[in-house]
């Protein structure tokens, strides 16, 4: 269940920045190069101004991405976020008298190292079996929530690049 919504945050995170990539990126990367390739054309520029001159071009790019990249960043922070809640929730119900079902060194995960929950235990009457379950129905109730946040999270970005574009 853990790989199934890891992949489906995955191609959903991918399909966005594919999106982005074509709809800004790509368009604002062939502006940066004819740039400073009209900056390459200046004969009597020192070396210095020419590269001063490139890196003027390139600057709307690399601000453009690195918002991308933040911005995609906050949104993985607010997945593991919840993910780490649904954690805590089964970790404050578990006991010492739960039984255990995990065996040692097997966390759960979601999308990377998020979700490490029930690791060195091993298999049990079931108690803890319980609490695997909601645990990961909830971090799917995250996955769900937070693929659905995706359309507003790639209007919000296309916004920004096409103001600054």
């Amino acid at each position: 269940m853990a790989e199934k919504a890891q992949i489906r945050i995955q191609e959903s995170m991918t399909s966005l920045v594919d999106d982005l990539d074509k709809s800004f990126l790509r368009g604002m990367q062939r502006t940066m190069h004819l740039c400073a390739a009209e900056c390459c054309e200046k004969k009597e520029a020192s070396v210095d101004q020419v590269h001063r001159c490139i890196e003027s071009c390139s600057t709307p790019l690399h601000q453009a991405q690195t918002f991308v990249q933040n911005e995609l960043a906050q949104f993985q922070e607010r997945l593991q976020r919840c993910v780490l809640v649904c954690q805590d929730r089964v970790k404050d119900r578990v006991t010492a008298n739960t039984s255990e079902a995990q065996p040692e060194g097997r966390g759960l995960s979601i999308a990377g190292s998020m979700g490490r929950v029930l690791r060195d235990a091993t298999l049990g009457q079931g108690g803890v079996s319980v609490y695997k379950a909601e645990f990961e129905a909830c971090a799917m109730t995250c996955v769900d929530d937070h693929i659905k946040l995706m359309p507003s999270t790639k209007r919000r970005i296309a916004e920004t690049l096409s103001k600054n574009s």
